[in-house]
């Protein structure tokens, strides 16, 4: 198990679990990892058990099913940039941002782009501006927060009058729930064949006054669950849904983002 120095009984299990998996180099358990990982840009300290590194999409899955089989809890985390605690935890640190940080693609003709969660904001600014786009939202960590972060706690920017919120720049995701499912979230996906979705749409569907007058009353009512995306008037749209879900209901394995075209000149003004 390499750098794994903690033989705690529960770091140990997972460790096995991974191995029977057939995935090894992952895990970090050094105490220099561990107190790397134990803060973000909070005022928070959580020394996490382990931190695993998956290098493919296909570990992530694994991670979350030795994970999954042991009881060990998730924390998925970006560049930690978060400022409320949200990339620590007791358990597993999930980082992303070592090796999943591709940019699929970039398709010029519909303005989209394809990434992986942990390519870094102000990257794909560089490889959509070569198109003369950009990515609208914008917050001031740009240089190393990264879209699987941006997603997470739904980040704006100073532009977000003009471009919204990352969940207004979200056309599709591809995520891995707690129990292992493994969704591709998009208009065109079907709903009706994943357990939790079905269930996630019958809460809803219980709920519709709630959801109509509480939720989605104002531009950056983003604390909680966003679950005016789930009405039907606004055709369920659990991708953006999920934006600003901070990793508690999916793992996020990749993104679909919509882009926008790059002012050729742009002005500041300071009132």
């Amino acid at each position: 198990m390499s750098k794994t120095i903690d033989l705690s009984p529960d770091v140990a299990e997972l460790a096995f679990q991974l191995q029977r998996r057939g995935v090894a180099d992952v895990l970090d358990a050094t105490e220099l990892t561990r107190a790397l990982y134990s803060s973000d840009a909070s005022l928070y300290r959580v020394v996490p058990r382990v931190v695993a590194q998956p290098r493919t999409v296909e570990e992530v899955a694994e991670v979350l099913d030795a994970a999954r089989a042991t009881g060990m809890p998730v924390t998925t985390r970006g560049a930690g940039t978060s400022c409320a605690g949200n990339a620590v935890g007791t358990g597993l640190i999930l980082d992303t941002s070592r090796h999943l940080n591709t940019i699929r693609e970039i398709d010029a003709e519909v303005s989209t782009a394809r990434v992986e969660p942990g390519v870094v904001q102000s990257s794909l600014q560089a490889a959509a501006a070569k198109h003369g786009l950009r990515f609208g939202p914008d917050p001031s960590t740009q240089n190393r927060c990264t879209i699987g972060g941006m997603i997470g706690n739904n980040a704006c920017g100073p532009r977000a009058l003009s471009y919204g919120k990352t969940s207004d720049n979200v056309i599709g995701l591809e995520v891995i729930t707690g129990a292992g499912e493994r969704i591709t979230l998009d208009q065109s996906s079907d709903h009706d064949h994943q357990a939790s979705l079905v269930a996630l749409k019958s809460i809803v569907q219980e709920n519709l006054g709630t959801v109509r007058t509480e939720f989605g009353r104002f531009g950056r009512q983003v604390s909680g669950y966003s679950l005016e995306h789930l009405l039907p008037e606004n055709h369920f749209d659990v991708a953006r849904f999920l934006a600003g879900s901070e990793g508690t209901l999916a793992v996020i394995i990749g993104a679909t983002l919509r882009l926008v075209a790059d002012p050729a000149c742009k002005i500041m003004v300071a009132l």
